[in-house]
């Protein structure tokens, strides 16, 4: 079969997992610029068939995209696109927490059912693959109630920490009930709901998160003052860290106010990378 013809016939998984590990080689060479010779050496592809592949993707080529993984790209966001939480908060969920086509309708859970840790509740759970490695997806019958990532901690890893959160749920795995929220989620088409279980101080904290735009960014200390708590940006800190659903509700767009990433859950090099995707593809729709 000819290259261009096993092009057409390879699946979006296949898609995902060339360019995650193609992301990951990029980010590991960060702030040199690894050659696109070596990139697809390194995914197992032809230039030619790499550059094509990446470039449909992400919606850049390679070389553009290790622009967006350079170590002062933090403070050229804080200083271009950092975000005014109450200037957004005017467009509504549906409009600054917009995530390209996706639309997310948000319902949280009360705190006497988050008290309960999840009893009484069915939690299914599957993994996918996504544009930043192997995620691992959580919903109930009312929404995805978790998303992670496990290129960094590994798969055992975040399953246990995902399910620690809700110790008395009962799990059950099943990923084609989740399968329509999660490929909305990463750009499928669609749109996907959350239900979102937390504390309330959490819950007000990932609302603010949800007023952020694609590809701009916002501090740990404007989001302490979008909050009502001015003065509470390491409990703020704590909250963005337990967020359940990354990249839906977008913790990886909160950075340090001197133009710091700050710390990533999943780790450092996912945010990097959602951080750069997200700044490649708003720039190309410029």
């Amino acid at each position: 079969m000819s290259e261009t013809a096993e092009s057409i016939a390879e699946p979006l998984s296949y898609h995902y997992g060339v360019i995650a590990r193609a992301i990951d080689r990029i980010a590991d060479r960060a702030p040199e610029q690894a050659s696109l010779e070596e990139v697809a050496a390194g995914v197992g592809l032809s230039p030619a068939h790499f550059q094509r592949v990446f470039s449909q993707w992400v919606g850049v080529s390679p070389k553009r995209f290790q622009q967006y993984l350079t170590l002062d790209h933090a403070r050229r966001l804080l200083a271009e696109r950092h975000s005014v939480l109450d200037a957004a908060h005017a467009s509504g969920l549906s409009g600054g927490g917009r995530l390209h086509d996706l639309f997310l309708r948000w319902e949280a859970m009360s705190p006497g059912e988050y008290a309960r840790g999840g009893a009484g509740l069915t939690i299914a759970w599957g993994w996918f693959d996504s544009p930043f490695g192997p995620a691992l997806a959580m919903g109930t019958d009312r929404g995805l109630c978790g998303l992670a990532f496990a290129a960094e901690t590994g798969r055992e890893a975040a399953f246990a920490d995902l399910a620690a959160r809700w110790p008395k749920a009962r799990y059950l795995e099943a990923a084609d009930r989740l399968e329509p929220w999660v490929t909305a989620a990463f750009g499928g088409g669609g749109e996907t709901a959350l239900h979102v279980i937390g504390a309330p101080f959490q819950i007000k904290v990932w609302e603010a998160l949800l007023r952020v735009p694609t590809g701009h960014v916002t501090t740990y200390s404007d989001l302490a003052v979008a909050v009502g708590h001015p003065s509470a940006q390491r409990a703020v800190g704590t909250a963005v860290g337990r967020n359940p659903v990354s990249w839906l509700i977008p913790c990886h767009r909160a950075l340090r106010k001197a133009g710091g990433l700050g710390g990533y859950h999943w780790g450092l090099g996912v945010k990097r990378a959602m951080l750069a995707w997200e700044s490649a593809r708003l720039d190309e729709a410029v």
